[in-house]
Order: structure tokens, then sequence, then C-alpha cells
């Protein structure tokens, strides 16, 4: 029943943009309809699965289950919780826990997205922007920065600086500190602007709870017998030369884009005007491969690098995954997230390249990691008490207890 529903659900919305506006009306109350008897299956399917329900609905840990089982000596757990009038943070170890006053959201949450907007302001094309207007918005920008994430740095790590050291930190954040990278922020208990990742590790995760998951799923599993798998450099257009060099593809390459619905209007969410070609994701994906032995990686580029690939089991042999492509984020439906694969074949046919949230909910992984160099894939919906939902809960849920992605849009050059 999911699976029908999804697949209408993609077929009505991938039509919308063909049909006349009084038609699109009424289309969009079907597809509400139809979201709204996926979302009554999606809560079937959670109680019948408890697997599902572990990570998407964990049930919280004690105190003494996080100090026993998921902090060690040199490990400290930060974990924010943001209120009106105040906000709090607590500090555990597995000896101790203290607990301390931060300023409430409304004092908190203005700093914290100024330091997203600074952090992207690479990132934006104003309309209208004038070359010389952008290089002031930039400088301003740059300038701006230190002062801003200091201000933010001892809001949010201040009353910890004298524990922090050398230890890895765990930070479970809440609302806009999700968008926070805490690593760029400065030191609290460092001079100067020392960024927190010099002195310390710091791993990001959506609850203590969904940790412990984590672990009891990769404990006494079997490893992965493989090493590495790359996909990149996919073929995203008919247009693509490699399209036209590859024999019968010049005569066959005729028909219009190959983009779903779906995949456009996650692609205007995610910021991209068209599919570029990510030209140096393949460089990315040689220089990676280069660390494995032959018989133990996969080097899947151009037509290669696709969805039944990243969808077959042969991927479940490998111990790290890395996707270097384009990733599309849908915050308003996390659904319709994914990352993008080839979206036609040898011959310049349109083919399914979107691997979306609930294909990547259906892998089986034995992955020890799984790399997202694509833009904005630390990103989703926020669900009270669950953080964001995204692609990185989806590749979780598939089976890698770690996840690496972005949380801004990237430049392909800088990412290789």
């Amino acid at each position: 029943r999911e699976r029908a529903l999804r697949q209408t659900i993609s077929d009505k919305a991938e039509s919308l943009g063909v049909k006349r506006a009084e038609e699109q009306v009424t289309a969009a109350k079907e597809i509400h309809a139809l979201m709204t008897d996926y979302e009554q299956i999606e809560a079937q399917i959670r109680q019948t699965s408890p697997r599902y329900a572990a990570l998407t609905e964990p049930a919280p840990l004690t105190l003494k289950e996080i100090q026993s089982d998921a902090l060690d000596e040199e490990t400290l757990l930060l974990e924010y919780a943001l209120g009106e009038e105040k906000s709090f943070l607590w500090a555990v170890t597995p000896a101790s826990i203290s607990s301390f006053e931060l300023p409430g959201r409304a004092e908190i949450e203005p700093v914290a997205r100024r330091i997203y907007e600074l952090l992207i302001a690479r990132n934006q094309n104003l309309p209208n922007e004038t070359p010389e207007r952008r290089r002031r918005r930039l400088e301003q920008a740059e300038a701006e920065y230190p002062k801003t994430s200091a201000t933010l740095s001892q809001m949010l790590l201040g009353p910890v600086a004298s524990e922090l050291g050398n230890r890895r930190l765990l930070i479970v954040s809440d609302g806009i500190l999700q968008y926070v990278p805490f690593a760029a922020l400065p030191s609290p208990a460092a001079p100067g602007s020392r960024p927190m990742v010099v002195d310390n590790e710091i791993v990001n995760l959506p609850s203590m709870s969904v940790l412990g998951v984590l672990r009891r799923e990769s404990t006494g599993r079997k490893p992965a017998g493989k090493t590495l798998a790359v996909l990149a450099d996919p073929v995203f257009s008919k247009d693509d030369p490699r399209v036209l060099s590859s024999g019968k593809g010049r005569a066959a390459a005729v028909e219009g884009t190959s983009l779903t619905g779906d995949e456009k209007r996650s692609v205007g969410e995610s910021g991209l005007a068209d599919l570029v070609r990510l030209r140096f994701s393949r460089l990315e994906a040689n220089v990676i491969t280069r660390l494995a032995a032959d018989k133990m990686k996969l080097e899947a580029l151009d037509f290669a690098a696709n969805r039944s690939l990243a969808t077959s089991a042969e991927i479940g042999q490998y111990r790290i995954v890395h996707f270097a492509t384009h990733g599309l984020i849908n915050n308003l439906r996390p659904e319709l997230s994914g990352v993008v694969l080839s979206l036609v074949d040898e011959q310049g046919r349109p083919q399914n390249g979107f691997l979306r949230l609930y294909d990547i909910y259906n892998l089986k992984l034995r992955a020890d990691l799984v790399v997202l160099s694509a833009c904005q894939t630390a990103l989703g919906k926020e669900y009270k008490g669950e953080g964001l939902v995204g692609l990185t809960r989806g590749f979780m849920y598939a089976g890698a207890p770690r996840v690496v992605a972005s949380l801004w849009r990237i430049d392909d050059r800088g990412a290789w």
C-alpha cells in the first residue's frame, strides 16, 4: 500500500506542470489527500516495525545508561534546549551532570541565524546585485563573522569553557542551533579566534537515544567485506557530451527534460537553477579511490553512477560509501529529498536517477560511514523532539552509524 501510494503521488506531482490552472488546483487537492493517506500508512508501519520506530521515535535513555554506555573519560555530552524565557545546557560526563541557564530563545536565535547567513553569504546570488555590491557585501560578512561567532560561542559554550579541554564533544542541538557548525565557532577557552575543531573532535547527534539505537544495530554486525564505493560525476542531461559520444547517443538524444515534477521542486528549493555537471566530483572520486586496493573498491562514474547501482545489494558490501553529486533538499516534504544520480542512459533516454529518501530507507547497508559530498545534505525538516529529519536520518536507518554531510551549498571545486 505504501509503495502504491508513493508511486501515485509521484505520478500526480510529475503531471502538475503540464495541467491547466484549474486542473492544477484539483490535482493539488488530490495530492494533499494522498499525502494524508500516506502518513497514516507510515504510522501503521511504525507500529508494526520496532526497528523503524526505534530509530525514528527512540525510547529515551536514562542518565545512568548515557553515562555508562555512551560516554568515556575523553567525551563530553553537551545537550541544548531552547526556551522562551531561558534556555538550558546540560554537560554530562561518565561521572557527573551539570546544568546551566542560557539566554532565552529570542536572544540566541537571531545570533545563530546571523551566523548561518554570514557563512553562506558567498553562496547567495541576490537579484540585480552588481559585482561591486557583491564585493562589499562579502567584505562586510567576513568582517562581521569573528565578532558574531565569538558572541554565540560565549552564549553556548562559555559556561563549560573550563571543561572542554581536548575532549570529544557530542553535541545535541535544538531548533536553529542545528544549523550552527560548532566546529567553526571560536573556542571560548582559547585566545584569539581559534576554531573549536583545532582542539576538539565535534560529533553532532539527533539525540543520545538515537546513538544508543545505532550502537545496538552495529554491535555484532558482520563487517562489510570491501572497503570503498564511490558514485560520482553522473550524467544529468541528454545534451551531455558523454551521451553524444556514446555511439547511438546522437540519434537517440532527442527527448525533452528528464527531471520529474518532484525533482524540479527540490531543485528550486535547493537553490539550483539547473543540474549542471560536477566535473570536479570526478577528480574527487579519483583521489579517494586511490586509497583502496583495486579488488576492494568500486568507482562508479558517468552512466554507472545510477540509481540501480545505489539501490542494489552490491552497495551493501562496502564499509565506506561516498556520493559526489547534487543533493536536493525539500524542507517542506523531506520524503521528496534525495541524491541525484544519472538521469539518462548511454543512448540519452530518460531514466529515474533520483535516489529519494524512501529509497534510502530501504537500503541494506553495512557501511561504517556514508559521505554525502553534496549541497545542504545535513538539512531537513525539523520535528519536535526528533531534530532535522532528512537524508542523514535515512542513511542511519539504512545501516550507517556515521554520516558526513553539509549544512550549506558547496562549490564543486571546493568539495574536491
